[in-house]
């Protein structure tokens, strides 16, 4: 990211009528002096415990949707809640919000997503966001934790099963995290993270269909609790790996991630890729407002209901002067 004019922005409303130019707030801007280290790689070693965690979770999901058939309509339709709440501690919360400082969020709003990220169980926040910045910072280089170079399933899932590349555990090292250990709702989550997720991954999203319309433990368990929580995971990890390799890249053709939108609609709007990446700080990873965006729509709520504020938003003239510059030709007006 060369240039990042951007604008106060809040539910479609401009906060103060000029422009404002700043550079990024937070260790999310790629840095081109990072060099990989010459000689072999590390050896690949594999976390076995993840390795069965995952098979079993997948294992699990697929049951649960062999079953789909026995679950009531109340109980399909509590799976989908779950999955929209999930995903949304994910996109309007660990992304947009904690590692991209993207909009500001009220107390009350920060506490709802980050016991919507506990559902989504993909790290604690102070931890997603770490890696997130690290990811923007050193993208598709060893210090990349999940390195697309390196294949779609290593940048899938495989970035999970093994240990870390000593150059990602480094650079994480190095990054500010100050913003994140001085929000209490994130360390608060971070000390009872465990307990959280056990709760509100698996308990609540299983107990609220036995309790309150009487579906079996079994259905509630495999359904609304594993089902929900693999396809989350799926969803989120496409990011990573389909949309950094299938897409056009209508704002800068030198970096892999792509425009992909079948990846933002499994993600509620995150698959607007290469437009992410050229402009990190745009509270709505996309110019095309609430289009396959239902994070965008969220936030403007939030917005609208005084519960968000100081949105970042690229202007219109901002975006085509970059298509025009680095984009591949494939630019549609939004």
């Amino acid at each position: 990211m060369t240039e990042t004019e951007t604008r106060n922005h809040c539910a479609g409303k401009q906060q103060n009528g000029d422009a404002l130019a700043e550079t990024s707030t937070v260790e999310d801007v790629f840095d081109d002096t990072y060099k990989e280290k010459e000689g072999p790689k590390p050896p690949r070693t594999l976390v076995w415990r993840n390795i069965i965690l995952m098979s079993l979770l997948h294992i699990g999901a697929l049951y649960g949707l062999i079953i789909i058939p026995s679950a009531s309509s109340f109980t399909l339709a509590w799976a989908a809640a779950c999955y929209l709440i999930s995903a949304l501690g994910v996109t309007a919360g660990a992304h947009r919000l904690w590692s991209h400082r993207s909009y500001k969020a009220s107390l009350p709003l920060r506490v709802f997503l980050a016991i919507a990220n506990s559902m989504a169980f993909q790290n604690d926040i102070y931890e997603w966001a770490r890696d997130h910045r690290v990811h923007h910072k050193y993208s598709e280089t060893d210090a990349d934790p999940h390195n697309a170079s390196r294949g779609f399933f290593f940048a899938h899932i495989g970035w999970l099963l093994v240990r870390k590349h000593p150059d990602v555990i480094e650079k994480g090292q190095k990054l500010e995290l100050s913003d994140l250990k001085a929000d209490k709702v994130v360390m608060f989550q971070r000390r009872h993270y465990k307990l959280s997720v056990v709760v509100l991954c698996f308990l609540v999203p299983t107990l609220v269909p036995w309790f309150f319309w009487g579906e079996s433990l079994l259905v509630a368990y495999f359904i609304p609790g594993l089902l929900r929580y693999a396809v989350v995971l799926n969803a989120t990890w496409l990011v990573n790996s389909a949309a950094h390799m299938w897409g056009n890249r209508p704002y800068d053709k030198t970096i892999n991630p792509r425009e992909n939108p079948l990846v933002a609609l499994s993600t509620i709007g995150e698959g607007f890729h290469n437009y992410h990446h050229t402009f990190p700080f745009d509270y709505a990873s996309s110019e095309f407002g609430f289009k396959l965006n239902i994070t965008t729509a969220f936030i403007d709520l939030m917005c609208f209901l005084g519960l968000a504020k100081d949105c970042k938003m690229v202007s219109k003239e901002m975006i085509i002067a970059r298509a025009n510059r680095t984009g591949d030709g494939s630019k549609k007006s939004g």
